[in-house]
C-alpha cells in the first residue's frame, strides 16, 4: 500500500510504475496531527509566547532559519531583512526559536538581540510551535515541515531558499520562495503584511485532517474485504 500526501506524490509513484491499485490519496498525516494539538487550546508554556499573546498589540511574525547552505552570508542577509522589516513596521513582532548551532545562534545574537520587537527565545515544544503558527499573520521560514504545517491555518509561507521540495505549497499560492536576498524578503513580506484580504484563505495543499481515517479504512477493506467508508482526497 502507498498512501500519497498529495496528488503529486502519487503521480511521482506512477512515474515509478507503481501500480494505481495500490495508491491511495490521503492527505498528510501532520495535517491531522495539527488540527489534533490546535484544538487541545493548551496555553503557551514558553514565556515569550505567552507575554506576546497576552499583551496582543502587535502581529506576530515567525521566523524560523537554520538550514546549513545558508550559513555564512545567507543567514547573515535574512537576519538583516528582519531587522529591516521590523524598523519599518511597528505594527509586528518577531518571534525567532533559535537553533543551538553556533552558525545560527551566533549571528542571530548578534544581529537581532536588543531589538525591542525581535525576540529571540530557544527550540520551542511542538504545542507551543502549533500555537505560534496559529496566531501569525507571517511565517519567515526555511523549514520544509513548517512548509506543510503554516497552511493548516491559512498563514502565508515565504520560503527562504531557492527551491522547495514541497512544491505543492507554491502550486497552490501558500507559499513563495524568495531567497535569502534581503531586499526581496523586505519587500515581498511588507506586501503580504499589507495585505488585508484573509477572508479565504487558499485551500490547504496539504490535506483537510482525515488522512488517519482513510488510512485506517483502506487497511480495514484490504485486510477484511469490508466496503470503504471514505474516499480518497482531492
Amino acid at each position: 500500500w502507498h498512501f500519497a500526501p498529495t496528488r503529486r506524490a502519487r503521480d511521482l509513484l506512477l512515474a515509478e510504475n507503481t501500480p494505481l491499485t495500490g495508491i491511495h490519496v490521503t492527505g498528510n498525516t501532520v495535517v491531522d496531527a495539527l488540527q489534533a494539538v490546535s484544538s487541545t487550546g493548551r496555553p503557551f508554556t514558553n514565556p515569550v509566547l505567552r507575554a506576546l499573546t497576552e499583551k496582543k498589540e502587535r502581529g506576530l511574525v515567525l521566523l524560523t532559519a537554520h538550514r546549513r547552505e545558508s550559513f555564512g552570508q545567507g543567514l547573515r542577509d535574512v537576519f538583516s531583512a528582519v531587522r529591516t522589516l521590523v524598523d519599518r513596521d511597528d505594527s509586528i513582532d518577531v518571534v525567532y526559536p533559535v537553533h543551538p548551532n553556533p552558525n545560527v545562534s551566533e549571528p542571530a545574537r548578534e544581529m537581532l538581540s536588543g531589538h525591542p520587537r525581535i525576540h529571540l527565545t530557544d527550540p520551542l515544544d511542538y504545542f507551543d510551535l502549533v500555537g505560534a503558527l496559529a496566531r501569525a499573520r507571517l511565517v519567515l521560514t526555511d523549514s520544509g515541515g513548517i512548509q506543510e504545517e503554516a497552511p493548516t491555518f491559512g498563514v502565508p509561507v515565504l520560503v527562504l531558499r531557492e527551491v522547495t521540495e514541497r512544491p505543492e505549497g507554491v502550486e497552490a499560492g501558500v507559499a513563495e520562495l524568495v531567497g535569502t536576498d534581503p531586499d526581496r524578503i523586505v519587500e515581498r513580506s511588507a506586501a503580504v503584511l499589507a495585505s488585508t484580504d484573509r477572508s479565504v484563505p487558499p485551500a490547504n495543499p496539504y490535506g483537510d485532517g482525515k488522512a488517519g481515517a482513510r488510512i485506517a479504512d483502506v487497511l480495514v477493506s484490504h485486510l477484511t474485504g469490508q466496503p470503504r467508508t471514505t474516499t480518497d482526497w482531492g
